[in-house]
């Protein structure tokens, strides 16, 4: 098959090229190759197009130039300071892209499966624990409103026009090859911090929990819903585990020679944080799909990556 993801040389595009490459024709779209570095060891078997997703008349041509099986998009600004910044950008990047893709299809080549990446972002400050796909959408920042109206575009396009959609939310994903700033991935910032032996600097107590999952579980949950996911569907990606980040500090301390602090959270951060957050996961599951890489492992494993590096 021939397979398109937008993003591609991002974190997650690009581990899940590496994977889809084994029995695929994958073409990456990307606006930049500052990157490329993430896919250096199989590159020469990857199609490359430079080509902002929000010029939409460039990205008409690619994708008649390569017209694929199944569209991954991934690509868009990730960002909550950002989306306040440049709203319209982020309507551009996150919604408006979306929306692009879809009306291709319907007009170009109805036969594509588009598989939307999304965010647990969308889900706001949820008032019930597990969260599942039934969960309340009441997103607190203008990417997770735009994020969450792709969503809805994907679900419309399914009903009306019977278009082949999947759609998957990430809940906090952390490894190798992720960006280590601090407003990007909190997560991989503050393992990124340890490793260079830095204090850590972690808000309030620490006694508050999120749902971290390992990138190479996200990449095996993303193959499971290509092969099994049912068409017109949402699925949670998750580890359906809550991390309590006073322990995740302390995990930190113990594998390297970083010391734990814990500060004040700033006013932006209450405003717009979602709080505690774990996902109820058996929807995914029901697939034939668990996760298989712990905390710890997975700590570990993107220590040994920032080493391999030589990442200072």
């Amino acid at each position: 098959m021939k397979i398109i993801i937008t993003g591609g040389l991002g974190f997650v595009g690009s581990h899940l090229a590496e994977k889809l490459l084994k029995k695929n024709h994958v073409v990456i779209l990307t606006k930049s190759l500052s990157k490329i570095n993430n896919v250096q060891g199989f590159k020469n078997n990857l199609i490359i197009e430079k080509v902002n997703i929000n010029n939409f008349s460039k990205m008409e041509k690619v994708l008649k130039k390569h017209k694929a099986d199944i569209i991954i998009h991934l690509a868009g600004t990730t960002s909550h300071s950002q989306s306040f910044d440049s709203p319209l950008l982020d309507i551009d990047s996150n919604s408006k892209s979306t929306l692009f893709l879809l009306e291709h299809i319907r007009q170009h080549n109805p036969k594509c499966n588009l598989i939307l990446g999304s965010t647990f972002i969308v889900i706001g400050r949820p008032k019930k624990l597990p969260v599942n796909e039934n969960t309340p959408c009441v997103p607190t920042t203008i990417y997770g409103t735009n994020r969450l109206s792709s969503e809805y575009f994907c679900k419309i396009y399914y009903q009306v026009y019977g278009l082949n959609i999947k759609i998957f939310r990430i809940t906090n994903a952390y490894g190798p090859r992720e960006q280590f700033i601090s407003k990007k991935n909190a997560v991989n910032y503050l393992i990124y911090k340890a490793f260079k032996g830095e204090e850590i600097t972690i808000f309030g107590n620490g006694k508050f929990f999120r749902d971290l999952i390992y990138i190479s579980d996200v990449i095996s949950a993303i193959q499971k819903i290509i092969a099994k996911g049912k068409p017109g569907n949402l699925y949670w990606i998750s580890s359906n585990t809550k991390t309590w980040f006073y322990n995740f500090g302390k995990i930190l301390e113990n594998l390297t020679k970083t010391k734990l602090k814990f500060v004040k959270t700033p006013t932006y951060t209450k405003k717009v944080d979602v709080g505690n957050f774990v996902v109820d996961n058996s929807k995914l599951r029901s697939l034939g799909w668990k996760p298989k890489v712990n905390l710890d492992e997975g700590i570990k494993e993107t220590l040994e990556y920032f080493k391999s590096q030589k990442i200072t």
